[in-house]
């Protein structure tokens, strides 16, 4: 039988009616007695510690765990939650030939993010590629190439302006959800690592940050190799590319990790955009639209894969359940939606027609 906590109301009860059993006389309930503000008090006391109690029952098992102590069974375990990490990419300054940009040299965005140069470099040809990386760590670093970045001190020699290269700034990811974490320390402790196991290679990509799906085919592309593929569903596009693809093989090749004669061989799925077409929704309002785009990009991460299917059984379910759905008619997809090997789906939207 589980333990149920007492209430403070029955602690009190209980207190005064042990006083009643102590005492020679009757008088112990009387309105001038103070036994009742007696057992109030002792029993808030009984009634915090019983509290107390309760939270700390729930931290001794990670899945009930809070923040703090699940970080500790995390680190217990070696599963260390994934850090923030910042956005790096290349600048183009423009100069007179010469000019040194030093090391360290800060530079901002329009909407205050500020980054620095990595390295010292010298304008040649009247132009820089400089490395830059964002101070702060998070994906608020992220953006797009071509993007304009301010010198906050002035250079001699140098304009101001500073264009971002044609890959971005990219590689910005946040601390690791909760959650998340939970999910890696739960799936380390039911399927450890077994030296090289198919599955280790999933358990190790997951732990590059930002890197939240993987799958592993063994014997790829022959005895030895093991094929790896993954997404990282908070990016802005959940396929990798060729840079994170090289970080994750780096990283999967070390020998504290990689056992001797085994290959990874580690590649992005391509994405397969899943759109899919309501009609007459009842009621169609915005909150109800909302809720209805909510569930099915859920259910695409949850469910999608490289060489996956999306069972239409499961669309229909996640529409109709969302807050406040009442009726719809479901024009695409109509039938399970495969993919081949490598191909997966991701989430594409929702066309409304004029429902919008």
């Amino acid at each position: 039988m589980s333990f149920k906590r007492p209430t403070l109301a029955a602690l009190a009860e209980r207190i005064e009616s042990d006083i009643d059993t102590r005492m020679e006389s009757s008088s112990a309930r009387l309105p001038a007695a103070d036994v009742a503000v007696t057992a109030r008090a002792v029993g808030g006391t009984q009634h915090g510690l019983y509290g107390y109690l309760d939270y700390l029952s729930k931290q001794i098992i990670p899945d009930t765990a809070d923040e703090a102590h699940l970080v500790r069974h995390a680190n217990w375990w070696g599963v260390p939650r994934k850090a923030a990490t910042a956005a790096t990419g290349i600048i183009t300054l423009t100069g007179l030939s010469g000019t040194v940009v030093p090391a360290g040299t800060l530079l901002q965005r329009t909407d205050g993010t500020e980054y620095q140069t990595s390295d010292e470099m010298a304008v040649t040809g009247g132009t820089a590629m400089v490395s830059i990386e964002a101070v702060n760590a998070g994906a608020a670093g992220n953006c797009a190439a071509g993007t304009t970045l301010r010198l906050s001190v002035t250079i001699s020699g140098v304009q101001s302006a500073a264009i971002v290269g044609a890959s971005g700034l990219t590689g910005g990811t946040e601390i690791e959800t909760v959650e998340a974490l939970r999910s890696r320390l739960r799936a380390y402790v039911q399927a450890p690592p077994k030296g090289g196991a198919t599955n280790d290679y999933a358990t190790w990509a997951k732990q590059v940050p930002g890197v939240t799906r993987a799958w592993t085919y063994p014997r790829y592309v022959g005895r030895g190799t093991v094929g790896l593929a993954f997404v990282c569903d908070a990016a802005d596009s959940i396929i990798p590319d060729a840079a994170k693809v090289t970080e994750v093989q780096e990283y999967l090749s070390h020998p504290d990790r990689c056992p001797p004669g085994c290959e990874p061989l580690v590649f992005a799925p391509m994405a397969a955009p899943l759109v899919f077409q309501i009609r007459d929704l009842t009621p169609s309002s915005p909150s109800v639209r909302l809720a209805i785009e909510a569930a099915l990009q859920a259910m695409v991460i949850a469910e999608s894969e490289p060489g996956g299917t999306i069972l239409i059984s499961h669309v229909r379910e996640v529409i109709s359940t969302a807050a406040g759905e009442h009726d719809h008619v479901l024009l695409s997809p109509t039938t399970n939606v495969e993919h081949s090997a490598g191909i997966m789906a991701v989430y594409g939207g929702v066309d409304w027609g004029n429902d919008e």
